[in-house]
């Protein structure tokens, strides 16, 4: 089963479908406004200026899923960090080869194919990290998404004292380059509609948390400032899924969110005690299309949330809708405003990540306010309506 939520043509610059099935959903909608971009990310929140590099890292332990001929498994991870550097090269959001391929793949045919490349980030490219014992959350993208979709996010958690580890789950993105400059494209989506592939996908996702983690220590440069004893997860879509495999299979990842994402990995019918979080849009109200937040909630024995965000849909959650915007695209007719639902994933995952890895108490997370009406706490105030 799988649901598409109807959104105007052209919502999501990357994928406007919604992921409530079993399936995770690719973009088949084609904007028709003209480009007016380049697209700027909204400047990060926190007190430190953000640095960002790239890792690639090869696990020779098992073979590529998706790829046949490759006996070892690709990654790249892209970190964002607190640093000292105040001015500087800023990172790119995209190769100019990356955005062509997104944009094609999501049938995007009305922006330049390069757009993506010129998205002004706020990061500065291989700047020496700052400070110690900072916690780290790992971030895992949406089906068919580079994690560079995840932007906004990585450089507002850098901002407030967090390293972010950005996972490129390579084969299962229109785009990933690799360590040699080899552009691997996405081998997964011809297997998207076999029986399993969900299940499939996570476990291979929780493989890769758990190899970066193995790894990280040693292949970081910067790794001094790491404290590995706090680690939590952050996904979108098929991401959040992997958020629960990823805990289920690694003690080390202590906490972990879902946003808007069906979940596929099974907890342990004995219950799971880690925090939790889910966030997602409408469809993941209770009793809504999607039963597996239902499901999922009454097995989760320790602390836990599920916000549902009115007028939200599936790509509120990443860069998506700040995209669309800067090409005059504007939102459907009750659908949140980009920098709205930025402002809203950020500061409720930062609350998540302030409360569980630096014990910093967090009252938005205790009942609904007024600054942010349209969060509404389930499952005691929320219903199918």
């Amino acid at each position: 089963m799988r649901h598409l939520l109807a959104v105007a043509a052209g919502l999501a610059v990357l994928a406007a479908s919604a992921c409530s099935a079993p399936v995770p959903p690719r973009s088949d909608t084609v904007p028709s406004a003209k480009p007016t971009g380049p697209a700027t990310l909204p400047a990060p929140t926190g007190d430190h200026p953000v640095g960002t590099t790239a890792l690639y890292l090869t696990d020779t332990s098992r073979p590529d899923p998706w790829n046949l001929d490759a006996d070892a498994r690709e990654l790249k991870v892209t970190l964002w960090y607190p640093t000292e550097q105040r001015d500087g090269e800023r990172a790119p959001y995209m190769t100019p080869e990356e955005s062509e391929l997104v944009l094609k793949g999501s049938k995007i045919a009305a922006i330049p194919f390069d757009a993506l490349s010129r998205t002004r980030t706020n990061a500065f490219k291989d700047a020496k990290p700052a400070g110690r014992r900072l916690p780290l959350v790992v971030l895992s993208p949406g089906f068919t998404k580079p994690v560079s979709t995840l932007t906004s996010l990585a450089e507002d958690l850098a901002s407030r004292g967090y390293v972010v580890a950005g996972i490129d789950h390579t084969y299962e993105s229109y785009a990933t380059t690799l360590a040699d400059g080899r552009v691997a494209e996405c081998l997964a989506c011809d297997s998207d509609t076999d029986p399993g592939f969900g299940p499939l996908v996570v476990q291979g996702r929780a493989a890769d948390v758990s190899y970066v983690l193995d790894r990280l220590p040693s292949r970081w440069d910067g790794s001094r400032v790491l404290d590995l004893s706090r680690i939590a997860m952050v996904g979108q879509s098929i991401g959040g899924a992997g958020a629960i495999a990823a805990m289920v299979k690694d003690p080390r990842v202590r906490a972990g969110i879902d946003m808007d994402g069906t979940t596929y990995a099974r907890i342990p019918k004995s219950g799971f005690s880690r925090p939790f979080m889910f966030m997602g849009s409408p469809q993941h109200t209770v009793g809504g299309r999607d039963p597996s937040w239902d499901r999922d909630w009454k097995l989760l024995t320790g602390w836990k949330r599920w916000l549902v965000l009115s007028g939200a849909e599936h790509q509120s959650f990443t860069d998506g809708p700040l995209l669309t915007g800067a090409y005059g695209v504007e939102p459907a007719y009750g659908v949140m405003a980009a920098a709205r639902s930025s402002e809203l994933t950020r500061t409720y995952v930062a609350a998540f990540q302030d409360r569980h890895l630096k014990s910093q108490p967090r009252p938005l997370l205790d009942k609904p306010s007024s600054r942010y009406p349209e969060v509404t706490f389930c499952p005691a105030t929320c219903d199918r309506s």
